[in-house]
């Protein structure tokens, strides 16, 4: 198992996501937050999506040159069409945007559509929390809809459809919550599948609804699908899951769950907060600082060292991997080194260290 350090990852993106056509502006973009998601530990959105983007622009799913435009817009909300451009690249657009609608309102929100998959859905609110706001992130599939199971359901109809949030901290990282609203994102499926381990109990079942944890059934057609999040109190995800739909789908344009595959790309809603717009900023870090220190007050179970609060062991993973690189499973560098070859780079060149 390959480990490379993060400088280098970001060097073999720019130049495999150039190769596909990008500018290398955009490329840099993409290769970012690819890495950035690998120094998370998410290696799940990290580079493993290398050679699955080079597969979305060969078959015209992409659009390498696509440059995101605001196609709508009013005080403190805009829609960002980002003509099936890399989704990172229309996605931190719209972030930008919002943000500066927020710094002059208060709050804002900024839709964006035909975004192709924006990567981990965290990392935009976490560029706002480190601007010092406060950020939202709902996200859809658009019109496709066939990974996870409604509640009560065994047929594949909702995307994994994810929310994140960050808020700022006084001297300390955001704090970040990225979570699907189903048990796990189909990226982690990926990870499983490309190390040869079986899944969890209780991520996901077969084509007749049975518990499963080998990852070849959500695979294989026909597919299974993944469990919505809550387990026997799936009735929860299962509603989250349709209020991203609603908000990331239906203000974006880029439409909602409809088993339609000619449709793919996420459709999201950024939406910002300015806290200042609200009251004492300096009192509003004094109370997020009283809360931590009362959550993390609490006695621990049994095994539990400490407890953290939400966005903690990203950041931690991030200082560690960022020292001691990052480790990519043979399978997944042998994926990324063969589609390299395809569009005509020698990963034999690439310095990883």
């Amino acid at each position: 198992m390959p480990t490379i350090t993060a400088d280098a990852l970001r060097r073999i993106g720019q130049e495999f996501i150039t190769a596909l056509g990008c500018r290398p502006d955009d490329a840099q973009i993409v290769a970012d937050h690819l890495v950035q998601s690998n120094l998370f530990g998410h290696d799940s959105h990290g580079v493993l999506r290398l050679y699955e983007y080079a597969r979305a622009v060969n078959e015209g799913r992409v659009n390498p040159l696509g440059s995101p435009e605001i196609v709508r817009e009013h005080a403190c909300t805009a829609v960002v069409d980002a003509n099936n451009g890399f989704g990172q690249v229309g996605a931190v657009l719209a972030t930008n945007l919002a943000m500066q609608k927020a710094r002059q309102y208060g709050l804002a929100s900024v839709s964006l559509r035909r975004a192709s998959h924006i990567g981990r859905a965290g990392a935009y609110p976490i560029m706002i929390a480190q601007a010092g706001l406060i950020g939202v992130a709902f996200v859809n599939s658009g019109r496709t809809g066939t990974q996870v199971a409604p509640f009560g359901g065994i047929d594949g109809r909702l995307g994994t459809n994810p929310l994140a949030f960050a808020a700022p901290r006084r001297a300390n990282p955001p704090i970040m919550v990225d979570m699907t609203t189903c048990t796990v994102a189909d990226g982690k499926i990926r990870v499983a599948t490309n190390l040869g381990k079986p899944l969890p109990e209780g991520w996901i079942i077969d084509t007749e609804g049975r518990p499963t944890t080998d990852p070849q059934v959500y695979w294989n057609e026909p597919r299974g699908a993944i469990l919505p999040l809550g387990g026997p109190l799936g009735h929860k995800g299962y509603a989250l899951s349709m209020m991203m739909e609603l908000c990331a789908g239906g203000l974006s344009g880029q439409g909602m769950s409809a088993g339609d595959r000619s449709s793919p790309g996420n459709g999201v809603l950024f939406t910002v907060y300015d806290i200042a717009h609200f009251g004492d900023l300096e009192s509003y870090y004094d109370e997020v600082e009283a809360l931590v220190r009362h959550v993390k007050s609490s006695r621990t179970a049994p095994g539990v060292a400490e407890v953290l609060v939400p966005g903690e062991p990203e950041f931690r993973a991030e200082r560690e991997r960022a020292q001691s690189g990052i480790p990519i499973d043979e399978t997944t560098w042998g994926k990324i080194c063969a589609s390299a070859r395809d569009v005509g780079l020698d990963p034999n060149a690439w310095k990883t260290s």
